[in-house]
C-alpha cells in the first residue's frame, strides 16, 4: 500500500497553532527552539500566544506554517512516504519529508519567499478570488478574455479540486472576472482575504529573489518522488525540482492534477501534516474514496 503525505500551504495558520506539538512531543519542542535560532526571533511565541492579526503577516505566516508541518510529519512514528505533494508553500515541507531539503535550508527559503511575496505585494496591489462551480476551461477562457479586453491582469492560480479555482490577478482585473464567472453561471465568485495576486505573473519580482536563494541552496536525492505543483507530475530529480520551485512562484498550483496523478501512481491512504484539514476535503472532492487523515 502506497503512503502519500500531503501538506498545506498559507491560510492553514491559526492563534496558538504548535502549541500542543511542543508540550506532547519533545522532537517538535526541539524543532521549534531550531527554528527560532535559525529566523533570529521567536516565531514560536506569536504560534503560540500571538494575535490572529500577527499570524496573517506574510514574514510570519509562511514560516509558521512551515514549522508546524514539518514537526507534524516528525511525530509520525516511522514514517516513510512513497511519495509526497504540498499546497503552495507546502511543496516545501514536503521537499525536507522526502530528504530534497533539509530543515534548515528550507527555513530560510521559506523565510527568503515570504518576504519578497511581501515586497511584491506591496509593488502590486492586487488579489485573488475563488470561483465555485464552473469548468477549469471555462474559467480560464474568462481570464484570458479579461486580460486580453482589459489588459489587466487575470489568472487560473489555484486548482483546488473539481468545481473549486482560484484566480489571481490585478484588483481591476479580478473585480472584473468576477463579475463575468457570475454572468457565465459561477455559483460564486468570492474575492478572497489575501495580500496579493499569488501564483500570476504579478509575483515576477518575487520569483527573481527566490530564485537566486534557490541557486545557491544544496538539494540532494530524495527518498521518494514529490508532486510538484507546476506540473502535477512525479518529480526526483534535484535540478527539476528546483526549477518547478522557482516556477511555482508565477504558475498555478495543480492540486486536483496531482491527487489524481498520485492516485494514478498507486498511493491508496493520504496523510495531512500541519494546521488544519483543507487537504483532507479537497483530495475526498476529488475521490471520494480515498482514505485520508491528518496530524496536526
Amino acid at each position: 500500500m502506497k503512503k502519500a503525505f500531503v501538506f498545506p500551504g498559507q491560510g492553514a495558520q491559526f492563534p496558538g497553532m504548535g502549541k500542543s506539538l511542543t508540550e506532547n512531543h519533545p522532537v517538535a519542542k526541539s524543532l521549534f527552539e531550531q527554528a527560532n535560532e535559525i529566523l533570529g526571533f521567536r516565531i514560536s511565541d506569536i504560534m503560540f500566544d500571538g494575535s490572529e492579526e500577527a499570524l496573517k503577516q506574510t514574514n510570519i505566516t509562511q514560516p509558521a506554517v512551515f514549522i508546524h508541518s514539518v514537526a507534524s510529519f516528525l511525530t509520525i512514528e516511522n514514517a516513510i512516504p512513497d511519495m509526497v505533494a504540498g499546497h503552495s508553500l507546502g511543496e516545501f515541507s514536503a521537499l525536507v519529508a522526502n530528504k530534497t531539503l533539509s530543515f534548515e535550508s528550507a527555513l530560510k527559503l521559506v523565510s527568503i519567499r515570504a518576504k519578497a511575496m511581501q515586497k511584491a505585494c506591496e509593488m502590486n496591489p492586487s488579489t485573488m478570488a475563488a470561483v465555485l462551480n464552473l469548468g477549469d476551461e471555462q474559467v480560464e477562457q474568462i481570464c484570458k478574455e479579461i486580460s486580453n479586453t482589459s489588459g489587466e491582469t487575470v489568472v487560473a492560480a489555484n486548482y483546488n479540486c473539481p468545481g473549486q479555482l482560484v484566480i489571481s490577478g490585478s484588483l481591476k482585473g479580478i473585480e472584473l472576472a468576477c463579475e463575468a464567472m457570475k454572468a457565465a453561471g459561477a455559483k460564486r465568485a468570492l474575492i478572497l482575504p489575501v495580500g496579493g495576486a499569488f501564483h500570476s505573473p504579478l509575483m515576477e519580482p518575487a520569483r527573481a529573489e527566490l530564485a537566486e536563494a534557490i541557486a545557491a541552496t544544496s538539494f540532494s536525492n530524495p527518498i521518494c518522488p514529490v508532486y510538484q505543483n507546476i506540473n502535477a507530475t512525479a518529480v526526483a530529480d534535484p535540478d527539476t525540482i528546483k526549477k518547478n520551485l522557482i516556477d511555482q512562484l508565477t504558475g498555478p498550483v495543480k492540486w486536483t492534477q496531482s491527487v489524481i496523478n498520485m492516485i494514478a501512481d498507486g498511493a491508496e491512504s493520504f496523510t495531512e501534516c500541519g494546521p488544519g484539514k483543507v487537504l483532507q476535503g479537497l483530495i475526498q472532492k476529488v475521490n471520494k474514496e480515498m482514505v485520508v487523515s491528518g496530524v496536526s
